[in-house]
Order: structure tokens, then sequence, then C-alpha cells
């Protein structure tokens, strides 16, 4: 059987592991060495990498330590908007979805979007319209509530600050300590196909309805079989000015590079002159793999076919 990949990311940002108890750490990487699992499970079987993504994304989003699915961060009004994107690099057919409540697996519901719906991206009501009519899986509002978000919103809320994803309750330390909180996966699959999904609960005490890139295929989220397959995690703004994720496609397309290459100039490079922080995973069209981040740390792991396995979190 040919070669396959997956590689994940739980998000990027100030990880720290001066603040990190052991047994926090030990969660997160049993949080992402499951997630690989999942993936690598359907690529084992010979399954499709958009069904091995979204796989790995299900497992991460019902993980209440990732700001995704049942970890989201609440907004300002106290409540949970979840994005999610999925991309086909066979045919370069796309779901997502943006501002959703309520929506146990984002994940599931771009994938709907992607294969049923004759649209690409759905938002708020709508999209959970959408959701019940296609019977994607509901929660209540108590399912999303996790305490530590809680307590986040409430040391914010009544500011005009937003914070990206954070653990500590001291507003100057929120402010300086950054996370970045979203989860992906690319997966190379035994057929030669690539695919891409993120997934985020954005940013807590945004407002507006405010969107970042995992959503917007190109700039969080993008697959091409020809190319890559790129999941981003980082300060959406200067992810979508960019179109991160498609640059490194097209540099790979136009200029030859290599998937570390062409990543490292993105990530290095050109979203570090717009202070543009945070990091994005990657496959190629012959199986290979990257992880690059510019800030501290990202939660991160492969698994391949060739017996490499890697969960990491730091640089």
């Amino acid at each position: 059987m040919a070669d396959f990949t997956i590689v994940i990311h739980g998000g990027a940002g100030t990880i720290l592991k001066e603040d990190m108890s052991p047994g926090l750490e030990k969660a997160y990487l049993e949080g992402l060495q499951s997630g690989l699992e999942a993936g690598y499970a359907v690529l084992k079987e010979g399954g499709t990498a958009v069904n091995a993504v979204k796989a790995s994304l299900v497992i991460l989003e019902d993980n209440i330590l990732f700001n995704a699915g049942r970890g989201s961060v609440f907004t300002k009004k106290g409540v949970q908007e979840m994005d999610a994107a999925i991309m086909d690099g066979s045919d370069l057919s796309a779901g997502a979805v943006a501002g959703i409540r309520n929506v146990r697996n984002p994940i599931e519901l771009a994938t709907e979007v992607m294969r049923n719906s004759n649209h690409v991206f759905l938002s708020g009501k709508g999209a959970n319209d959408f959701a019940i009519k296609q019977g994607v899986k509901l929660e209540p509002d108590e399912y999303f509530f996790s305490q530590f978000r809680y307590d986040q919103w409430k040391a914010i809320r009544d500011s005009d600050n937003y914070s990206l994803d954070h653990t500590h309750h001291h507003l100057e330390e929120l402010l300086k300590d950054k996370k970045f909180g979203t989860v992906g996966a690319t997966a190379f699959d035994s057929n030669g196909n690539i695919a891409a999904a993120t997934s985020t609960g954005g940013m807590t005490n945004k407002k507006y309805g405010r969107i970042g890139d995992s959503p917007m295929i190109g700039s969080g989220t993008y697959a091409n079989n020809a190319t890559c397959g790129i999941s981003c995690t980082g300060h959406g703004e200067m992810f979508i000015r960019s179109v991160a994720a498609y640059d490194v496609s097209c540099l790979i397309e136009y200029k030859g590079f290599s998937l570390q290459e062409a990543m490292n100039i993105v990530v290095n490079e050109k979203l570090m002159k717009m202070n543009g922080e945070g990091g994005m995973i990657g496959v190629d069209a012959k199986g290979n793999h990257a992880m690059i981040f510019n800030s501290a740390g990202m939660y991160r792991g492969v698994k391949n076919s060739k017996g490499y396995n890697e969960v990491s979190i730091y640089k």
C-alpha cells in the first residue's frame, strides 16, 4: 500500500513550559495523540484524506482543552460562536461555516456544506438551519460550558479587550499571554489525495460577529492535490490579509519550492513582517509534512505509514 500521513495542530501562541503543570501537559499530549490516532485509523484502512482530517478534528473538537467545538471560548455576549472549514484537494471542493452555535462538531457541518449544499460558505442562523436539515448533532449551551473558559471571559468581559485564548486570570497577564486556539488537520492518503480542515471557537470576548481565518478558504485552510494541504492557527486577521494557506500552495506551484521552504517563507518572513503571530501544518503531494510556527509554541503532531509518530508543544 502507498504511503500516507496525518498532521494535526491544536493552536499556537505563547505556550511556555513554565506555565504548564505536568498534568496539563500530559493531557494536551494525550489529546493530540488521540486526534492523530483517529485520522491515522481512517488512512490505514485505505480511507480518504477528507475523512481522515474530519475524524481527527471531531476528536479535538470533543476535547474541552482545545478552543473548538466543546472547548470553545465565550464571545462578548457570553455565548460560543464557532467557525470551521474543510477542503478536498482532489477536486478543490470545500465547505465552511462561521458564527454557528450549538453544533457539537462544526467540522461535520462544514463537510455537509461541501458535500450537500451547492455552496462553499454558510454563516450564522442559516448555517444552523442547514445543520438541522442535515441532521447534524446539536448540543445545549451547557455542553459548551467550561469553568476555565468562563473565568477567562469574566475577567475581561467588562472591558473592550478581546483575548486569543489564555489561562491566567489577571488582566495584565491576559493581554501578554496569547494563545491562538484553533484545531486543524491535513492528510495525504494512499491514493495521493490531500485534504485540510480547521475548526475554532475564535477569540474570547469577540464582538460584532468577528470571524478569523480558520473558515476562510485560502487563508486558514487550503488543499490541492497538485501542491499541498495547509491548516493555520494564529492571529487570524494577519492570516486573512496575507492569504497565508494559499500563498504556500502558490510558492510550491509557481516557484517550485518545497513544502518546508514555502511554509517557512510565509510563517517566518511574510507573516512576521505584519506581526502575524502563529503557525501552520502541512502535507505535500509526496506525503512530506511540515509544522512551522513563529510563536513560543504550537500544539502539534504527525503520524505516517513509515512508522513516524511525534506529538509536541514547545519550540
